[in-house]
């Protein structure tokens, strides 16, 4: 049996219960998890699709395919062929399962961000690999690992990584003969900062190689219960993936691929979700600075990275004696023990209430 660690959110259930215990009700802000509608264009083509008896194609439909790689070109300056596209069961499954799927094992380890979306680790040791958190390569040495990942902007800190650091990485990876994953589902949402993808050729020179990017719809147009995804990059890795999950019967359902290339096509649904996130921001970053916390990063993606000085679960108890729930940020690693992660995924009403409680 694998030793895994326990699913850190259990932890946090009689936080939980405490904050509902509240009289106005909860106001959760912990696991951000969208709560707006899903557009229309996605709910339209999943009912149009939804007479689907047969098999869908794992590798995705031609459809899809494109629709992503218009989505990468239109909106992030990066040129795929849509032969390079996989549509995935949302990016967590990805996340859990590449090192398995690029053959990473007993002996080997794989490279993670210091401070990580925990999925990143499960994933190392389900492949018996050994998870190395580290956020500067040097240390790493000489030794050759078979995967990299990197996460910009970073869930938790909503830290972006410039062209310059990602430029370094791939690099370094290229030297080793290691594959670099980022985790781009946050991509759109910069805020003081502008996020690049590693796929860009400011970052990778015009080549692929060795690169996998790995996208979500789940912020971005609210697909979260869709489970909608897909990886693009290297045709090589992406072949060597497609053949994998054929044989393991990984595939995204036909509505559902139906629904993903409707939203990949339609900006203005994002544009007006992206509107929503920055008004939250915009109200909910100063009241917590208000009230005493500082917050760090944070210059894009869904969360605000903040911390008043004392340990992470002195601060998940104190908001949740006000109703407002949060994640501890010793979830992401040792690093985060003064920080927690403040998600903008509540509805208007929820922030304002949050708001007022800090006042």
């Amino acid at each position: 049996m694998i030793a895994l660690p326990d699913f850190p959110w259990d932890r946090l259930a009689p936080y939980k219960e405490l904050a509902q215990a509240h009289a106005d009700g909860i106001a959760d802000l912990s696991v951000g998890t969208p709560v707006d509608p899903v557009p229309a264009a996605a709910r339209k083509a999943l009912a149009a699709a939804a007479d689907s008896p047969g098999y869908p194609q794992t590798h995705g439909t031609a459809r899809l395919r494109e629709a992503a790689a218009g989505w990468l070109r239109r909106r992030h300056g990066v040129t795929v062929d849509p032969d390079d596209v996989l549509p995935t069961i949302g990016s967590k499954e990805l996340v859990a399962w590449l090192p398995t799927l690029l053959g990473a094992g007993r002996g080997d380890r794989v490279v993670i961000p210091e401070l990580a979306y925990p999925t990143y680790d499960v994933g190392a040791r389900l492949a018996g690999a050994e998870p190395y958190a580290v956020d500067g390569l040097v240390a790493v040495g000489p030794e050759r690992v078979p995967l990299v990942w990197v996460n910009s902007p970073s869930n938790p800190t909503g830290r972006v990584l410039p062209a310059e650091h990602l430029r370094k990485v791939v690099a370094w990876a290229r030297e080793r003969g290691a594959v670099v994953a980022s985790d781009e589902c946050y991509l759109e949402l910069g805020w003081e900062d502008h996020p690049v993808s590693v796929l860009h050729p400011d970052v990778c020179g015009g080549s692929h190689e060795g690169i996998l990017a790995v996208h979500s719809l789940s912020k971005r147009s609210n697909l979260a219960g869709y489970r909608a995804g897909f990886v693009a990059g290297d045709p090589v890795l992406v072949k060597r993936l497609l053949e994998v999950r054929k044989h393991a019967g990984m595939m995204v359902s036909a509505p559902v691929q139906a629904a993903m290339a409707a939203v990949l096509d339609d900006d203005e649904h994002a544009d007006e979700q992206r509107g929503r996130y920055a008004r939250r921001r915009e109200v909910l970053r100063p009241a917590l600075e208000r009230a005493g916390w500082r917050i760090d990063h944070s210059t894009a993606g869904l969360y605000l990275w903040a911390t008043d000085g004392t340990d992470c679960w002195d601060q998940v108890r104190g908001l949740a004696e006000k109703g407002i729930l949060v994640a501890p940020g010793d979830f992401y690693g040792a690093a985060g023990r003064a920080h927690v992660r403040v998600a903008l995924t509540a509805t208007d009403e929820r922030i304002d209430a949050v708001v007022r409680r800090l006042q």
